[in-house]
C-alpha cells in the first residue's frame, strides 16, 4: 500500500483544496455525503410469513440502525418475485428502493417465465444475506411413516402424491424436482404464492408434502406436521435426530435456498459498496445471526463480487435442471 509523503509544501496543500472542492460538486461525492437521506424500501417477493419476509424483517431494523434512516419491509408478492423484481427494476436508480428475494429470481425465474425484465441486466447484486436448509415436511396423514416409504407409495400409485412449493421455479419447487429425479418417482406439483401458504396447504392435507425453508419447525414439534428429512448435505441444528436424503438413500441434493439484495441497474457504485458494507455489519450482530439460526438458517455475508460469481453457479445449475425435467410454470 503506497502512503502520501510527509514533506507537502503550501502550495501542494493549496492544489489538493482545490481539488478536493472540486470533488464536493462531483455526483458520485455527492452520492457519498446524502445517501441515505430518507426511509428506504425493502420490496420483499412473496407474503407475509415466509422465509423472505422473515429475513427481511430479521435484518430491517438492523439495517436501519447502521444507515440511520428508516428501513421498511414492502410486501410485493406474485410470479416468484417477478412483480417485486420488476418494481425494483424500474424505480429510480437513486438506491432507496432494494429488493430482498431467493436468488432463483435470477437463476431459474428467465428460464420459466417470460420475465416483465431482465434481472441480469436490469439489477444490480448488492450482497448476500443468508442461506437456508429444506426440510421434507410432510401431512401427518399421510400413509408412509419415511422416505423409503413415501417412495414406495409413489411407484405404487403413479400421479397420486403432490407436493406444494412457494412457487413455480423457488428453491423449494426446483429441489423438490430434484428430489424426484434422483428418486425415480413422479409427483403433482401444486404452486403457492410462498412458503407459508405452501406449508398450511400441507397442514390442512390439500397436498401431501413440501421443501420447507424452516417455518414448519413449530409444527412440527406440535405434531401438526412430520419432517421426513433434510434436503442438505448436513442435517439440521435444530432437528439433529433427522437424517439427511443423502442418509435415506437419495444423492445428489445439495442445494440450499439463498437470499440477497439487489438494487436497479444504473444506481451509482459508491451507493452499492455502502449498502452491501451496511450489510456485513449487520450479519455479525449476534442476535441476527441468532434468528437465523432459529430457522436452521445461516447469515452468510457475500459482497458484490462473491455474490455475482454465485449467481451465474447456480444459474448454470437449475437451468440445466429446469430443462432436463422440462419444468415448467404452471
Amino acid at each position: 500500500m503506497k502512503y502520501f509523503s510527509r514533506s507537502i509544501n503550501r502550495r501542494q496543500w493549496m492544489g489538493m483544496g482545490v481539488v478536493a472542492a472540486a470533488g464536493l460538486s462531483s455526483p458520485t461525492t455527492m452520492a457519498q455525503t446524502r445517501w441515505p437521506d430518507k426511509p428506504i424500501k425493502l420490496v420483499v417477493g412473496f407474503p407475509p410469513g415466509g422465509a423472505t419476509d422473515v429475513v427481511a424483517r430479521i435484518v430491517a431494523q438492523p439495517l436501519s440502525d447502521v444507515l440511520g434512516v428508516s428501513v421498511v419491509a414492502d410486501n410485493r408478492p406474485g410470479a416468484a418475485s417477478n412483480v417485486a423484481m420488476a418494481e425494483v427494476a424500474r424505480s429510480p436508480a437513486d438506491g432507496y428502493t432494494v429488493l430482498i428475494a431467493p436468488t432463483t429470481v435470477e437463476s431459474a425465474n428467465p428460464f420459466l417465465y417470460k420475465t416483465p425484465v431482465n434481472p441480469s441486466a436490469d439489477l444490480l447484486p448488492v450482497a448476500g444475506l443468508c442461506r437456508f436448509q429444506l426440510h421434507m415436511v410432510v401431512r401427518p396423514n399421510f400413509p408412509a411413516k419415511d422416505v423409503a416409504e413415501l417412495i414406495a407409495f409413489a411407484r405404487k400409485n403413479p400421479g397420486k402424491v403432490t407436493y406444494s412449493s412457494a412457487g413455480a421455479g423457488t428453491t423449494p419447487h426446483l429441489i423438490s424436482e430434484l428430489f424426484l429425479q434422483q428418486a425415480g418417482i413422479s409427483a403433482v406439483h401444486v404452486p403457492y404464492r410462498g412458503s407459508a401458504p405452501a406449508l398450511q396447504a400441507v397442514m390442512a392435507g390439500e397436498v401431501d408434502f413440501v421443501m420447507d425453508p424452516g417455518i414448519a419447525f413449530p409444527h412440527v414439534r406440535a405434531g401438526k406436521v412430520n419432517m421426513f428429512a433434510v434436503a442438505s448435505p448436513s442435517r439440521s441444528r435444530q432437528f439433529a435426530e433427522v437424517p439427511t436424503l443423502g442418509e435415506r438413500g437419495v444423492s445428489g441434493i445439495d442445494y440450499d435456498t439463498w437470499a440477497g439484495l439487489w438494487l436497479p441497474a444504473g444506481v451509482p457504485d459508491d451507493i452499492r459498496a455502502r449498502l452491501s458494507r451496511a450489510v456485513s455489519q449487520v450479519l455479525t450482530q449476534p442476535e441476527v445471526q441468532k434468528r437465523m439460526q432459529a430457522l436452521s438458517g445461516e447469515a452468510v455475508y457475500m459482497d458484490s463480487p462473491q455474490y455475482r460469481q454465485m449467481l451465474n453457479q447456480e444459474t448454470a445449475a437449475f437451468s440445466s435442471l429446469i430443462r432436463n425435467r422440462k419444468i415448467v410454470a404452471e
